[in-house]
């Protein structure tokens, strides 16, 4: 790709931050005391939903979305104040995280600034400004205009050099030309080389300028799967389709949950009911990077109000901390588990209906993963050399040999992550 990946995110997760709903105070300051917690359970990259602040004409709800943009470089004042969040990127990057904001380049809110001083902004339809695909909240943007091209490039320029974040989420990405995103990427990394880039999107094309893109298609398709509307082959059809359609050196973003997904369609558990760990253990050991969302780790059962307050109801135990802790690390250490690393060999093995084997190796580094996707215990066999070797189970560190023949039982649903000892 003309861009190159930044060196430190081929092994790297995101963690979307859904301040409002994230702490009862709902703040900036109020975030900064679960830093440390994320820190050790493995999350690098915290992506926050929009920062600015949020239109109040036409506005959903008593709080509104946060993606009507009402100033592209203002601060939200529900969440504290510009040096607030200033203070929080410079804390969470003390701790070594990473941070990239949300970007709404789509459309704006109703009553964006833009709206008074520049309507040549904007795209009209007989006389009057576009709310696209029914969003009544939002004005979209005419990116037919340069001038609208170079304010944006700009605002995006103000979160670099005022709060040092390390990149962009770009929202429906796909909605806005390429060539803008080619402009804008060019033109921000000339001062500031690094800079991660991902787009809510699943086009092919959009790799040439971004580092990740979404796995929708998969995503969708695994809550076909759990609800019986799509066989098992149908869906180990979409991985083969991704590997002949996406550039080897892609990097394919998945999860089993994001802020839409919650609010609007249902947590994980309602959408994959019991296979929800491990299709999470999927989006950690597949070739990808993983991404979680506020209170996956808890785990969190309930649908966030999005145009509400409606807060996480963390309690004194976080049930999957360990669980992520466990992932995150083997796909930070092991670099068999590298994103996009042309080098690394993935194999599916022969195994029964509803039985996903897999392996992933780069030299003598191995992971090797079991999901049991169905409600039945299943016995079975795996006819495989190249497994063969030493083994610990990630998840409780107990060892054991593979031969050229092994059995195994899984019960329904479960899951075994193991990782190959390293010759000495």
């Amino acid at each position: 790709m003309p861009f190159p990946h930044p060196a430190w995110s081929y092994d790297s997760n995101i963690y979307e931050v859904n301040v409002r709903q994230y702490t009862s105070e709902g703040t900036f300051h109020a975030f900064t005391k679960h830093l440390p917690r994320l820190k050790d359970m493995g999350v690098e990259i915290l992506w926050f939903m929009p920062v600015t602040p949020i239109s109040v004409q036409d506005r959903k709800g008593t709080l509104g979305s946060y993606y009507a943009v009402q100033d592209y470089t203002g601060i939200n004042p529900e969440f504290g104040s510009l040096q607030d969040f200033v203070d929080l990127v410079s804390m969470a990057h003390t701790l070594g995280f990473k941070i990239i904001i949300d970007w709404v380049a789509n459309h704006t809110g109703n009553d964006h600034v833009w709206l008074q001083h520049h309507p040549d902004f904007f795209s009209y339809e007989e006389g009057k400004v576009i709310h696209p695909h029914g969003w009544e909240d939002v004005s979209k943007l005419n990116f037919d205009n340069p001038h609208m091209q170079a304010a944006m490039v700009d605002a995006m320029r103000f979160w670099i050099d005022t709060c040092a974040i390390d990149g962009f989420r770009c929202d429906m990405a796909h909605l806005v030309p390429l060539d803008f995103w080619r402009k804008a990427r060019t033109e921000l990394e000339e001062q500031n080389p690094g800079l991660f880039w991902l787009a809510e999107c699943e086009e092919i094309n959009y790799h040439e300028v971004f580092d990740a893109t979404y796995t929708w298609k998969w995503m969708h398709a695994t809550e076909q799967f759990c609800k019986g509307e799509l066989s098992f082959g149908q869906l180990k059809g979409i991985l083969q389709d991704y590997d002949r359609s996406f550039p080897k050196d892609a990097f394919r973003v998945y999860f089993t949950s994001n802020h839409d997904e919650n609010s609007w369609n249902g947590t994980e558990y309602e959408k994959y009911g019991e296979a929800a760990k491990a299709l999470a253990v999927f989006s950690c050991t597949w070739n990808g990077i993983p991404m979680i969302y506020s209170g996956q780790e808890l785990p969190n059962h309930k649908r966030l109000h999005f145009f509400e307050k409606d807060e996480v109801e963390w309690g004194a135990i976080i049930e999957l901390h360990n669980f992520y802790r466990a992932l995150l690390q083997l796909h930070k250490t092991n670099p068999a588990l590298r994103a996009g690393d042309t080098g690394v060999v993935t194999r599916q093995h022969e195994t029964p209906d509803g039985v996903f084997s897999f392996s992933r190796s780069l030299g003598d580094a191995v992971v090797w993963v079991l999901l049991n996707l169905s409600p039945q215990e299943t016995n079975f066999q795996i006819l495989e050399e190249s497994l063969n070797g030493k083994y610990a189970d990630v998840f409780n560190q107990a060892l054991f040999e593979f031969s050229k023949t092994k059995r195994f039982k899984l019960q329904p649903w479960e899951y075994k992550v193991y990782e190959k000892e390293k010759a000495h």
